[in-house]
């Protein structure tokens, strides 16, 4: 006899335990497709190891019922040609469901195109693109595709909750806007001139910076035109070795500068920064790792028992929790019957809530702006990479209010 269920949780898990002994399991691949060798190596490798995470505690705990995961990794090289490449063999291996995002919003575009261009003309073989990363706000938008689903927030909704904080602190006169010379980081660049000039007048921008994706080695003399302009704070987009390389220069120039990132947390970052960046560096994020439930929570400490590293990838994970769901409720594996599952879906995430909006695929959840700040128990539970440092959650934008109107016009399946 079963013990008594006194959660709905526990009551789905225990009907989905009972399906495990009923029925054989079924496998589903799923292609990590992402940068693992090159500049961007050791943030791809640490993502494909948190969904190979992931995938295990779902396969554990029978999230999908009697569904199996499998993470299969895919290398791109920080390349679309690549990774249309490695896309063809994805469909020669029969796989139907991609995760990509930790390799640029380049990459992405390209494989929506092509995912999408590949389902129009093999119904029946559809594949699904799980996007936990690439923030480029037309994949929401204009280039919108209804096989494609955003787990995390793009640049405008982060840019908006960068800029409404920033609205608040009056000690910041001036800002500098440094990001990567492709489509993400000019729409970064593009919405966060726009949105101060709604919300800050007053402050004046003094640099609009791009550089070349994963080829800068020194950044010093970006450095230097910060340190020249008399900026009081940075805006970046940029992610991975580049902002690693970036806050490291930074450190070594002396630059007291404050910097505002959409991707601080990511593999390399928090070492580069070091107590340098104590108080100075702020994350704009829909992932928080010292938020509530997951300061008490064993998920964090697991992956790095098991692989020595921290795990950043809260939106890929929600991404797998979504994915189970929407198979589990369609009683299906099939990426058409998944897909409608998914469309609207609301589920539980691993911060909380989450409706993958119908209109546009485009997941809405809180935005957190968190501070890079010492270890204390309190608000700070979790560091990362042995610094002794990690993200304190000083505000967050509501759902509600994180929302963009979207230009979508989505082309259902008849």
């Amino acid at each position: 006899m079963h013990p008594r269920i006194s959660t709905p949780l526990a009551a789905v898990a225990l009907a989905c335990a009972s399906l495990v002994h009923a029925q054989p399991a079924t496998v589903v691949k799923i292609a990590s497709l992402d940068a693992m060798s090159g500049p961007m190596a050791g943030l791809g490798l640490n993502v494909l190891k948190s969904f190979q995470y992931s995938a295990r505690l779902a396969n554990e705990q029978s999230w999908a019922g009697a569904v199996k995961f499998e993470v299969v990794p895919f290398d791109n090289r920080l390349s679309a040609q690549e990774a249309l490449s490695q896309l063809n063999s994805i469909i020669g291996q029969n796989i139907r469901y991609v995760v990509q995002g930790a390799s640029s919003s380049a990459v992405g575009l390209a494989l929506q195109e092509a995912i999408e261009k590949h389902n129009s003309r093999n119904p029946g073989k559809e594949i699904i693109y799980l996007n936990y990363a690439a923030q480029a706000p037309q994949m929401t938008n204009a280039r919108c595709s209804y096989w494609h689903f955003r787990t995390d927030a793009n640049s405008d909704m982060k840019v908006a909750a960068l800029t409404s904080y920033l609205a608040g602190q009056k000690q910041v006169k001036q800002v500098f806007l440094l990001n990567p010379n492709y489509a993400y980081g000019q729409e970064v660049s593009r919405a966060a001139r726009s949105m101060l000039a709604a919300k800050r007048p007053d402050l004046k921008i003094v640099g609009d910076e791009f550089h070349p994706l994963g080829q800068v080695k020194d950044y010093a003399p970006y450095i230097a035109k910060i340190k020249q302009s008399g900026a009081d704070a940075v805006i970046t987009a940029d992610f991975g070795a580049d902002l690693a390389l970036i806050v490291r220069a930074a450190r070594e120039a002396g630059l007291s500068t404050d910097f505002y990132t959409l991707n601080g947390n990511n593999f390399g970052v928090p070492s580069a920064m070091g107590a340098a960046g104590q108080g100075r560096v702020k994350l704009i994020s829909a992932f928080s790792p010292n938020s509530e439930p997951l300061m008490s929570s064993p998920l964090l400490p697991g992956f790095k028992r098991q692989f020595n590293e921290d795990f950043i990838n809260g939106l890929g994970h929600n991404a797998m929790l979504m994915l189970a769901q929407a198979m589990r409720e369609a009683k299906s594996v099939e990426p058409a019957a998944v897909a409608a599952r998914m469309s609207g879906m609301r589920f539980e995430g691993i911060n909380g809530p989450v409706e993958m909006r119908k209109s546009d695929h485009q997941a809405q959840q809180p935005i957190h702006v968190l501070s890079w700040e010492k270890v204390d128990d309190k608000t700070v539970v979790h560091d990362q990479e042995g610094t002794g440092l990690g993200w304190k959650p000083v505000s967050m934008v509501s759902a509600q209010a994180a929302s963009l109107d979207t230009s979508c016009k989505m082309k259902r399946p008849s």
